[in-house]
């Protein structure tokens, strides 16, 4: 069966919503208020480079991302950076300045990294990175299934049956689904019952028409669109403090 995306709604708006569903995601997961923080130790050469780069790591800051420098000083990394820094996110950053005797011994044992620069637009791009893989990523989605509902059925107590014909890919048990209606997304959910007549199956592909069981639910309308999802897992690496020197200087000394 040819598939007619006259029949289904503007794909735009329903990535709209579902940008939106993963907002509303991100917010569970940090909660309405709670932002994370990259607390940072900074050591410059000088006063003014201090003052810039802090004026700087401030334009960072996200809605879910805040970078804060609870300690900056002028002069090398020391045992006194080592102590603030244990008590925040393990991360010192040091612009044009070295480590005094055993500080790089200290920071292995301590678990505290110590990153240093030479360049600050370079300084910049590392935090920058750090904070974005401070932000767990919304999944991807393949879309493996679609549906047109044709029909509706009682489901018994606060329940329907939708009567789908299946236009594209399949609908599978176990497999993640969402019914989408005219005000867009009405439901989220996994499939439990298939049906073809009166035959339970676990599988229906474009061409078949099934029936699809959705318990303590009933806005389902004709001509809804009944879209079936994998999620595909990204690769995301979250930042944690590597005990240790990395000597990012154009010039290593």
């Amino acid at each position: 069966m040819k598939f007619d995306e006259r029949l289904f709604f503007d794909r735009k708006e329903i990535m709209a919503v579902e940008k939106s569903l993963g907002d509303e995601k991100r917010k569970r997961i940090f909660g309405e208020e709670r932002r994370e923080i990259l607390a940072i130790v900074l050591k410059a050469d000088t006063a003014g480079t201090e003052e810039a780069i802090i004026s700087s790591l401030q334009a960072l800051d996200t809605d879910i991302v805040i970078v804060e420098v609870i300690h900056a000083g002028i002069g090398n990394i020391s045992k006194t950076d080592l102590l603030m820094a244990e008590t925040a996110s393990k991360l010192i950053i040091g612009f044009n300045v070295d480590l005094l005797p055993r500080i790089k011994e200290a920071a292995s044992e301590k678990g505290i990294e110590i990153r240093l620069h030479d360049i600050i637009y370079r300084l910049m791009d590392d935090i920058e990175q750090i904070t974005h893989s401070m932000v767990p990523p919304i999944e991807n989605e393949k879309i493996t299934g679609r549906a047109r509902v044709i029909a509706l059925f009682s489901g018994g107590h606060k329940g329907i049956i939708l009567g789908c014909e299946v236009v594209d890919g399949a609908l599978a048990l176990g497999k993640q689904f969402r019914l989408i209606s005219d005000p867009g997304i009405v439901y989220v959910g996994t499939i439990d019952s298939l049906h073809i007549e009166t035959k339970m199956v676990k599988k229906a592909v474009a061409g078949q028409q099934v029936g699809l069981k959705i318990p303590g639910f009933k806005r389902a309308k004709k001509n809804d669109l009944v879209e079936v999802f994998e999620t595909i897992p990204s690769a995301f690496h979250i930042w944690q403090p590597q005990g240790g020197v990395f000597d990012l200087r154009s010039r290593r000394r």
